[in-house]
């Protein structure tokens, strides 16, 4: 099993390519939920990610025959940048494989750091079967994403970072897809202070860390579907399973929704930007998942920064949504002058502002002498929401919430 031996034999190697990253101390999320909370920017790291800790050391390993022969790997995309950039610096050559969904900034992003890549497959696993053909018909050799000692160490000095800037933590929290993120940082913890609790979090669409425990063995998950792409995977790894089971102290779940609010409230309070899997330990907080006290020392570990653009839109919209400062009704007007004027009173009276109006009389769904209205408002928060509802029932419109 990884030791804590083997997480200190790559911090040098690490310190030469990563950087280490900040830990922060937030006023904002510390007055949210009483704790102390102390956030490791971790998504401030070369390639925006955590994973280029290790890949670094596990390619710094290579013999020279392994390093003429180059390298192979499957990602969703973090590991696939550590990678590339790791094995560029060292002049090896690297094929990675991706996802056919992957997000186009993260292919991008693989491909300049010198990448040659591949998409296959519909999510990692299908990735990574693919990848380990062309290790056996290539002759690279694979480096895995989570399930290697050398990686796990690697990722495990971002544990020992954390204890030399913050030695009386209490509680780190830290994101599971793998597993070998919290298994390095778990042993590293443990090395240093026993007492220190490290909380696991997975997305609930990919929580086979969490079902996996429960069970008493591993399971692997017909399919996954979350917005934290980069720890969408459908089993946890042999190695990193162990580890878990001996050093993590709890694994809990956090929704999309759940989610999509710590990285929108993340970035309106905070300015930082974070990915899915970035922000799944601060809501894991935020919502509470775990039990904490009132000043308990908290450090969640944003682990990943690189958002598609796409994708950025759609989870601020999702955050806006689940925080009631986004919504879309319909209602129906007569289709006579002013009625619209008259519905538009009633938002500006309540102090709803209007993103988008759709006004259609032709609908099907409504009587030839009414229109269908669609609204986008800009509300500002539930209580607002409700308000408003109840003052358009009050004036006789029927409202749907539509979103």
């Amino acid at each position: 099993m990884l030791s804590f031996e083997d997480v200190l034999a790559a911090q040098d190697t690490v310190s030469e390519t990563a950087r280490h990253t900040p830990l922060d101390y937030s006023h904002t999320f510390s007055a949210m939920t009483g704790a102390d909370i102390h956030l490791k920017l971790e998504l401030f790291q070369r390639t925006g990610s955590f994973k280029i800790r290790g890949a670094t050391n596990r390619i710094a390993s290579l013999s020279d025959a392994e390093r003429e022969a180059g390298v192979v790997t499957a990602s969703a995309g973090n590991h696939a940048q550590g990678v590339a950039l790791a094995a560029t610096r060292i002049g090896v050559d690297s094929k990675i494989v991706m996802p056919e969904r992957a997000p186009v900034s993260k292919v991008k992003a693989t491909r300049s750091y010198g990448g040659n890549v591949v998409l296959h497959g519909r999510d990692y696993d299908a990735a990574a079967e693919h990848a380990h053909e062309l290790e056996r018909e290539e002759g690279r050799t694979y480096v895995h994403a989570f399930d290697d000692e050398k990686v796990m160490a690697g990722q495990g000095t971002i544990g020992l970072e954390i204890y030399e800037d913050l030695p009386g933590v209490d509680t780190v929290v830290v994101p599971i897809g793998g597993g070998g993120l919290i298994s390095g940082i778990a042993t590293a913890l443990k090395g240093k202070d026993e007492r220190i609790r490290v909380i696991g979090v997975q997305a609930e669409g990919a929580s086979s860390v969490a079902e996996s425990l429960e069970k008493g063995h591993r399971i692997e998950r017909d399919s996954v579907e979350t917005i934290a792409d980069g720890i969408a995977t459908r089993t946890v790894g042999e190695q990193t399973f162990e580890v878990i089971s001996d050093r993590v102290d709890e694994v809990v779940t956090v929704s999309d929704s759940e989610i999509a609010v710590a990285l929108t409230t993340l970035l309106e309070r905070s300015k930082t930007l974070a990915e899915g899997a970035g922000a799944v330990a601060l809501a894991a907080v935020m919502e509470e998942k775990f039990d904490f006290e009132d000043d308990e020392t908290i450090v969640p570990a944003l682990c990943g920064g690189n958002i598609d653009l796409n994708t950025l839109t759609n989870v601020i919209m999702r955050g806006l949504v689940e925080t009631g400062r986004y919504l879309k009704i319909r209602t129906v007007l007569q289709d006579r002058p002013g009625a619209l004027e008259e519905l538009v009173e009633v938002l500006s009276r309540e102090q709803v502002n209007i993103y988008g109006i759709e006004h259609d009389r032709t609908s099907r769904d409504v009587a030839m002498s009414s229109a269908e209205v669609e609204l986008d408002l800009e509300t500002r928060g539930h209580d607002h929401v409700a308000e408003l509802i109840d003052a358009l029932t009050d004036e006789g419109y029927e409202v749907d919430v539509l979103v």
